[in-house]
């Protein structure tokens, strides 16, 4: 069997890779792209192996065996995941123990050694230095759930859709803009709607030569409710410019074949969103994450993907976890000149608050407090992540009640008042 890396927890709090004492050669790998290096040291500082290590599994497990015969082995790398999930997953099938070095804790030892040149080398070396002087820095691994595995790389897919669907929809809305400002202000807000991802490909620089009955039989097929409406607004647009501006013959190439990649992105994003489901459904917090009013399947898949394998000692540590809180900062939409010192953080763990923290609830600067008047409050509209992922939420939710997030709050403080500040690893109570 595999070690588990579970953790134990020292006098001081901090956690450590069990069965320590015990380990008689450390290596130190410094993770790369296409190679590896490592670095090996026994208990006494001596160096068994300095060599750069193809990232090949034969070469990597050849390795291992060669020095295990010298007693217990523990690997540690600087990197877990990505480029050095194969080294981990290896060192995992022989058996031997596993431990990652975080990169600010690197740097900080970094500094400590001879040298400022940043070589793979003798990164290897102060990990595996790292490794035998100083276990209080070092974090153990968890290996990952194959469903838990699947659903960080489904939603980091998802991530890779979303982004290209925006800068596909960004660059029609931008095209429509220089050839007709009037009809980009009608059809720019409806991209999201097939209907209107199939005008285009269809009659993209020839709408009024289509006929207002043409056009609007073609909408009402895939929009009934608002394509005779959609059809007015189009050609009252239309009627707004009489010149043709250069480049309008070119969008005709370009137009359908963008509506076309925003529709196929849309379409494979509904399918990644299926299969999400069915992993969600299957992890045994789907009831308790699903429970909560507003989270709908993607914010609980990112909750998922976002504790497991993370400890926790209470509950009150995993609720003050950045997380689902700010995350340490300044605002970015001000210059460094004009923000106050000590000014309170708007920013947060965008994959996992967003759908939790609308607008309205968004916590104002420190030492300040906003009074709004009730017409306001009833008036104000939160976001659309929040509405999109309300809709899908498992339990009957109000996504346009007002907030009473602001109290509740202030309770959480109160009973959390002294609750210290989680990192990755901070607690005793597995998530995972």
């Amino acid at each position: 069997m595999p070690w588990t890396g579970q953790p134990i927890r020292m006098a001081d709090g901090k956690l450590m890779i069990e069965n320590y004492d015990s380990v008689d050669v450390f290596i130190g790998l410094d993770v790369g792209k296409s190679e590896h290096h490592a670095v090996a040291l026994d208990r006494s500082g001596k160096r068994l192996y300095d060599k750069a290590l193809p990232n090949d599994e034969a070469k990597l497990r050849a390795v291992i065996q060669k020095l295990k015969v010298r007693g217990t082995v523990l690997l540690v790398v600087d990197q877990p995941e990505t480029v050095g999930a194969l080294p981990v997953a290896v060192a995992y099938a022989e058996g031997i123990l596993v431990g990652y070095l975080p990169g600010l804790a690197m740097r900080r030892i970094a500094d400590l050694h001879a040298g400022e040149a940043k070589t793979d080398a003798r990164d290897a070396a102060i990990i595996a230095e790292a490794a035998r002087t100083l276990p209080h820095a070092l974090r153990p691994i968890h290996l990952e759930d194959e469903q838990v595995a699947e659903l960080s790389m489904l939603c980091g897919f998802d991530d890779d859709i979303v982004g290209q669907m925006t800068a596909t929809s960004n660059r029609i809305r931008g095209l429509l803009m220089q050839i007709h400002p009037a009809l980009e202000r009608v059809l720019g807000p409806h991209l999201d709607h097939p209907a209107v991802l199939d005008l285009l490909q269809e009659y993209p620089t020839a709408l009024k030569a289509a006929g207002k009955a043409r056009l609007g039989n073609r909408l009402i097929k895939l929009a009934p409710r608002m394509g005779r409406r959609l059809t007015e607004e189009i050609f009252q647009a239309l009627a707004e410019q009489t010149v043709v501006v250069g480049g309008t013959h070119a969008t005709r190439a370009v137009l359908p074949r963008l509506a076309e990649q925003l529709g196929t992105l849309r379409r494979q994003r509904a399918e990644i969103a299926v299969e999400v489901a069915e992993l969600v459904a299957a992890n045994p917090l789907e009831p308790i994450i699903r429970s909560m009013p507003g989270v709908g399947v993607r914010t609980a898949a990112r909750f998922i993907t976002e504790i497991t394998g993370k400890e926790f000692a209470t509950a009150g540590h995993l609720a003050s976890s950045p997380a689902w809180h700010p995350s340490p900062g300044v605002p970015t939409l001000q210059s460094a000149a004009s923000i106050p010192r000590g000014a309170a953080t708007r920013s947060s763990n965008a994959r996992c608050s967003c759908p939790l923290s609308p607008p309205s609830a968004t916590p104002s600067h420190a030492g300040t407090t906003t009074t709004r008047s009730p017409k306001a409050s009833a008036t104000t509209k939160p976001s659309s992540l929040w509405l999109a992922d309300a809709a899908t939420c498992s339990t009957p939710c109000s996504a346009t009640a007002p907030s009473t997030r602001s109290e509740h709050h202030s309770r959480l403080d109160e009973t959390h008042r002294g609750t210290p500040p989680m990192g990755r690893h901070g607690g005793t109570t597995s998530a995972g």
